[in-house]
């Protein structure tokens, strides 16, 4: 291998991949809908370099001083990110609210490299924006140094196979094999697509493939053969390189999707072109890897760490100090551009004072310089480090608080749960239809006002199936008392694409009741198809209501777009318009904006009330039409004909 560790091209790749990543995280409305491919750059990047460090270590001195590496690693990694929780963990103390959820655990993943299955043992879902966790990008590290304790075990095993193709063909098979297990496990059902993108084993395709460059282009790389140094063959290579990084542009453009073509699909994709674009920068004498290498990009790369590391929590706290939910599809441009200066700015200052001192002087030589500077004659030395002293202790004592002061669920979770108890203290018997042609309850409907005097009852709850998400979840006790008898069938994460074979289920069994009323838009698309379904379903003597969604994410104006097109279609539909009546009171919304407390709850009650009544009112308006066309026809039939 080269005698110097460094290889071309590859701070520039880092600095492409934190961009990528930042960027997808800061601005989510934009054009980098897959950007988070950057951290299958890292992990290519890192499992190329580290098994190349280990080859060069083992054929200079024949063994790999595993002890030695370890605590190459620890220097590398352990100041920065322990200046970064503890910094913003105190951070968070003083936001409180949502921000601090299930921190100890966050803080406990964090420090034992294992946030990635801490975070999906506990039901965490690195999708959603309703709750984003303060730490939650930390679980790429923590597959990068499970990849760095285990892999220095594993590696004499592979150098056991006697040619450098076949070591890398294991190594691909392997990738292979990881990438497929990521796609079997996104397809074994909802909320695995967490599991699959954050678990070790199904996210080390990228990091053996770059295992599979260092060991089968071991040789190319140490001293590259005469007929790669030619300038044709390098400007070829060249030219691969540049289609490559392009090609990472183009594949963190495509859309995000909850299956395979994307978990694997699109990472692999991005995982493969990394590596390409890794060879054409490395080899020697490639002109793309000096160009990748300009000093911007290189500053940049140097600093790529401590970038990934702040972003995610500074933009989380960042967006919680203004009330809005870091990675929802609404956060202002103004505020990513506010965070990516202070990301800038703490990256740099942990890289200068921070992480460069102990990469030069190791952990215990960074103390005894603090304690020198404590006991130095220097005023101002003392000074300093008396400072550094005292904000260490502070952050530690914020940590300690801030742990002490985490709820196991957030505000969202807790109105969700109050609305799940209140369905199941009232989980009697499903309560009778009204007979056909029972008189309805004399109260007054809130919007009818301008109905006949004889039409004017409130829908009975008895005639109401309301079938929704966690959004009516939460909404339920409101529900149940404006309505009493009203049937509640609502699920976190349901979307609309059930509804029609509930809606089937129910008339078939002759249980479906009068008025329907559908709250699914929150978790996802609606297609037109769907809600044609649903009418056939419910069948021409029913009503339908059907109500808007509210909630930070890119799909939901399509789906009120959806709704109020097909209600304004279907004179046996009826909008009941959350959207529109929750946006001037956020704030009786948890903290993740969507799902309502009491008084929020009370709001979604009124705006299905108000559809009930118009639907009411609509069908009583054409009753009378009815009878006093009935009527017309009568007072113009001849005598006789009337007498027959």
């Amino acid at each position: 291998m080269r005698p110097h560790a460094r290889f071309a091209g590859l701070d520039g790749l880092r600095a492409i991949a934190v961009a990528l990543v930042v960027v997808y995280h800061l601005f989510p409305g934009g054009w980098l809908k897959s950007g988070f491919i950057g951290v299958d750059v890292f992990f290519v990047i890192s499992g190329f370099l580290i098994t190349s460090l280990l080859l060069r270590e083992r054929a200079a001195t024949g063994r790999i001083a595993l002890v030695a590496f370890w605590r190459r690693r620890a220097r590398r990694l352990l100041p920065a990110l322990a200046l970064l929780v503890t910094a913003t963990a105190t951070w968070a103390w003083f936001v409180g609210g949502d921000v601090l959820v299930r921190l100890g655990r966050q803080v406990l993943g964090a420090g034992t490299f294992s946030y990635n299955w801490v975070s999906a043992a506990g039901g965490a879902d690195y999708f959603s924006a309703d709750t984003p966790e303060l730490l939650r990008n930390l679980w790429s590290l923590a597959v990068e140094e499970q990849f760095y304790v285990v892999w220095p075990l594993v590696l004499p095993l592979l150098l056991l196979v006697p040619r450098r193709w076949a070591r890398a063909m294991v190594a691909l098979v392997l990738a292979g094999a990881s990438a497929a297990w990521m796609a079997t496990v996104v397809s074994s059902g909802a909320g695995s697509a967490t599991r699959a993108y954050f678990g070790t084993d199904t996210h080390a395709f990228g990091l053996l493939l770059g295992v599979a460059l260092a060991v089968g282009l071991q040789r190319v790389l140490s001293d590259a053969p005469a007929w790669m140094l030619r300038r044709r063959t390098r400007w070829t290579g060249g030219i691969v390189g540049v289609a490559a990084v392009a090609a990472l542009f183009a594949i963190a453009l495509l859309p995000e999707m909850p299956d395979a073509a994307t978990f694997p699909g699109t990472l692999l994709a991005g995982s493969i072109v990394a590596a390409v674009a890794v060879v054409a920068g490395a080899v020697p004498g490639s002109w793309i890897g000096r160009a990748l290498d300009v000093p911007p990009l290189r500053w940049i790369g140097d600093r790529s760490y401590g970038l990934y590391l702040w972003h995610w929590p500074v933009l989380v706290l960042v967006a919680a100090g203004v009330g809005v939910n870091a990675g929802a599809d609404d956060v202002p441009v103004w505020i990513g551009l506010v965070v990516l200066v202070l990301t800038v700015l703490l990256a740099a200052l942990s890289y200068r004072f921070v992480e460069q001192p102990v990469r030069r002087l190791g952990l215990r030589g960074s103390l005894r310089r603090l304690g020198g500077y404590l006991g130095g004659h220097s005023a101002a030395a003392r000074t300093k480090a008396l400072g550094m002293v005292l904000a260490g202790a502070l952050v530690l004592a914020g940590t300690t608080a801030a742990i002490a002061a985490a709820p196991a669920e957030s505000s969202g979770q807790l109105v969700v749960a109050a609305g799940r108890r209140a369905l199941a203290d009232n989980a009697a018997p499903r309560p009778p239809l009204l007979p056909e042609g029972a008189p309805a309850d004399a109260r007054q409907a809130d919007g009818a006002g301008d109905a006949p005097a004889t039409l004017r009852a409130v829908v009975d709850g008895r005639q109401i199936d309301a079938i929704g998400d966690s959004v009516m979840l939460a909404s339920a006790p409101a529900l149940m008392a404006r309505y009493p008898g009203i049937h509640i069938d609502a699920k976190v994460s349901r979307s609309m694409w059930v509804a029609p074979g509930m809606l089937r289920k129910l008339a078939d069994r002759g249980a479906l009741r009068e008025y329907v009323v559908l709250g699914l838009g929150t978790n996802g698309a609606i297609a037109p198809h769907l809600l044609d379904e649903v009418m056939a379903a419910i069948g021409p003597q029913r009503r339908l209501v059907l109500v808007t969604a509210f909630a930070p994410r890119s799909w939901i104006a399509g789906v009120n777009k959806t709704l109020t097109a097909f209600a304004e279609g279907h004179p046996h539909a009826h909008i009941a318009d959350w959207s529109a009546a929750i946006r001037p009171h956020e704030n009786l919304l948890a903290g993740d904006h969507i799902h309502p407390g009491e008084a929020g709850g009370r709001i979604f009650a009124s705006v299905v009330a108000d559809a009930i009544a118009a639907l009411q009112l609509a069908q009583a308006q054409q009753r009378e039409r009815m009878m006093l066309r009935a009527a017309q026809l009568g007072a113009e039939l001849p005598a006789d004909a009337a007498a027959a």
